[in-house]
């Protein structure tokens, strides 16, 4: 999916504070009152909130979330019915989001001012894509996305029990009421899905009756005479992408096979989604191995295409700054999310020239000039930078450690899962002299390398994953506190030391099987920080010795997370979601050097593929890093 700059809402406030979008010369809600027609039109219109009542989770698809009155009135009802289902899930596009000043005073007046400064406080950058947002500990959790509606919305991995059709008039706004969107929000649907909007124009009528829904009129509020309802009653319902059928939505266990950040990532979701979870790893304790190390980074990146790794990254990091700050608050992770500088080597007027060409804000990544840069490090930096203020630092054992201590989660040590078998509908573990470990509906290969050796009897030749382990070695001193105050990288990364100093690294070398600690590294080590940051360990610093792990990358730096293929398809092979799946056998490994940035947001996605939830991500990024496409770019080479 291309993506364009997100350009926020402008708006204009009347004299009683009511907001205008002069570009579209419209209003953002009926003069009766934001809550009002939200709930007389998209709550009643969809049957809220007795429809959601007793249900396991309640998936909502909104078209224009504007200022976010109808999911605040949704959220409302959601907490006031003591009947609500256990998660509520609202999925909303917009094209231009509300500045965060602008969003503060249109819910000035809010009739529920404490949910609308959650909403606030919560608010993301203005970066194209998806957003991931929970409230009420995941209760509730918005799904946001920005960027062009007929874009965005086919990209949705999702089933909608109802739907809301807001945005501005039809005559005014002709491309949020096209075909193209009301037939992505038919493939969103299934019979019995419910829709609703205030508009009774005639091509809103017969736009969403060619894409299979049947319509009625009621009353409507506010000076709106009639409203549009719908439910959704094709003639014909397309299978599901084969992809799909991995999924597992009446599933009540899982097994988890790795404690590092990917495995404790994934058992911390699916319990949260309502498994048991058992979590097998052939340490003594999570985070023994390479997620062991004292401390690490996590940023997004900027690439002037803003291709998938630069998305994926980006989803990532807001993602984990989301999760990690609150933990780190509490004192419950140790680590920040202050801010981290990437040294850039080339012309500041380059990187100016770049972030204006890509339209990105200021509360997501800026360009600062090689003295702004260096007070804010609180030491002397050789280059310009890009500074992530979101981003930071985090424990990467202590996070992994706190995963696997969530409720649900049972963590067996020293124990190594030799092959996987079938028995039945459910996945048997054994060891290496074939004794039973365990017997579960849910298995996520999630133990790096080791992952594709347990994979291999189950995937076709075909689908073998090209990989590579790089040994790295991280180095770090401790005594007197440093003056680094944050993370710096760029060739290398240093970082404010979690009991003072600096943790600083790391070195690299690919197919390299050595586990013992080199003095040479080190040194490449401490010259990598002194060429970032012109530190050297002071005479009173006590050294420690390093550690030596091994990151996994893909051929193409990408991780592998999804369901895997379990045949070669007999048709469109060049398309991994064309791909059949075994049932309830998954992979999320080859994080890479990026396993504080993307452990969170691959957690969650693993948990939505396996119990059928909505996704994190959109269509073509979980293209880009499903386990079957190595095999699906070999069959578009070869012309299918």
């Amino acid at each position: 999916m291309k993506t364009e700059p997100v350009v926020p809402a402008r708006i204009e406030f009347d004299a009683d504070g009511r907001p205008h979008a002069p570009d579209f010369g419209d209003v953002y809600h009926a003069q009766v009152g934001a809550f009002e027609q939200a709930q007389h039109v998209f709550l009643a219109g969809n049957g809220l909130p007795g429809r959601w009542a007793g249900q396991r989770r309640f998936v909502i698809a909104e078209t224009g979330f504007g200022l976010g009155n109808n999911f605040l009135a949704t959220w409302a009802a959601w907490r006031d019915d003591p009947a609500r289902c256990t998660q509520l899930v609202f999925a909303s596009v917009e094209r231009h989001p509300p500045a965060r000043a602008d969003l503060a005073r249109a819910l000035r007046g809010s009739p529920r001012p404490e949910l609308a400064a959650e909403l606030r406080a919560a608010w993301p950058p203005c970066t194209p894509g998806l957003h991931v947002i929970d409230f009420d500990a995941g209760r509730v959790r918005l799904l946001l996305g920005y960027g062009d509606a007929a874009a965005l919305l086919p990209e949705l991995r999702l089933v909608a029990d109802a739907i809301y059709l807001d945005g501005f008039a039809p005559g005014r706004n002709a491309a949020m009421w096209s075909q193209t969107v009301f037939q992505a929000l038919a493939r969103l649907s299934a019979p019995g899905t419910t829709a609703a909007t205030w508009s009774v124009a005639r091509a809103v009528r017969d736009g969403l009756t060619a894409a299979g829904f049947e319509l009625e009129r009621r009353a409507g509020i506010g000076g709106k005479r009639e409203i549009s309802v719908a439910r959704y009653a094709p003639r014909y319902l397309p299978p599901p992408p084969p992809r799909d059928a991995a999924a597992l939505p009446l599933a009540r266990d899982a097994v988890v096979i790795g404690a590092g950040l990917a495995g404790a990532a994934v058992a911390q979701a699916l319990a949260t989604e309502g498994l048991a979870v058992t979590v097998f790893e052939r340490q003594a304790a999570p985070g023994a191995e390479t997620s062991g190390n004292p401390a690490g980074i996590f940023h997004g990146t900027v690439h002037a295409d803003d291709g998938p790794h630069a998305r994926l990254l980006r989803a990532g990091a807001l993602l984990a700054a989301r999760t990690y700050a609150p933990l780190f608050d509490a004192g419950l992770v140790p680590g920040s999310t202050r801010g981290l500088l990437r040294l850039d080597a080339g012309p500041v007027e380059a990187m100016h020239a770049l972030a204006a060409r890509a339209g990105l804000p200021a509360d997501w990544v800026r360009v600062l000039e090689t003295d702004t840069a260096s007070a804010l490090a609180g030491l002397t930096l050789p280059s310009p930078a890009w500074f992530y203020p979101g981003a930071g630092w985090c424990s990467p054992a202590a996070l992994a450690a706190h995963w696997i201590a969530t409720p649900g989660v049972a963590f067996v040590g020293g124990t190594e899962v030799a092959r996987l078998e079938r028995a039945g509908e459910r996945w048997r573990l054994l060891d290496a002299a074939g004794r039973p470990l365990a017997d579960t509906a849910i298995v996520v290969l999630a133990n790096a390398s080791d992952a594709l050796r347990l994979a291999a009897s189950w995937m076709p030749e075909a689908c073998a994953w090209p990989l590579q382990r790089v040994r790295g070695q991280v180095s770090a001193w401790t005594g007197p506190r440093s003056p680094l105050v944050l993370p710096v990288a760029g060739g290398g990364y240093a970082l404010p030391g979690p009991d003072g100093g600096v943790v600083f690294g790391a070195s690299s070398q690919a197919g390299d099987e050595d586990p013992a600690r080199r003095e040479a590294d080190h040194a490449e080590n401490l010259a990598k920080l002194k060429r970032m940051t012109g530190l050297q360990p002071p005479p009173d610093a006590r050294a420690w010795p390093g550690r030596v792990g091994w990151r996994l990358l893909a051929e193409d730096k990408m991780p592998i997370i999804g369901a895997l293929p379990a045949a070669v398809p007999a048709h469109r092979a060049e398309q991994p979601r064309r791909w059949p799946r075994h049932e309830g056998l998954f992979a999320c490994t080859a994080l890479g050097s990026r396993g504080l940035t993307l452990a969170p947001l691959a957690g969650r996605l693993v948990a939505a593929m396996a119990t059928g939830a909505p996704s994190p991500l959109e269509q073509d990024l979980v293209d880009a890093v499903d386990p079957a496409r190595f095999a699906a770019r070999a069959a578009r080479r070869r012309g299918g």
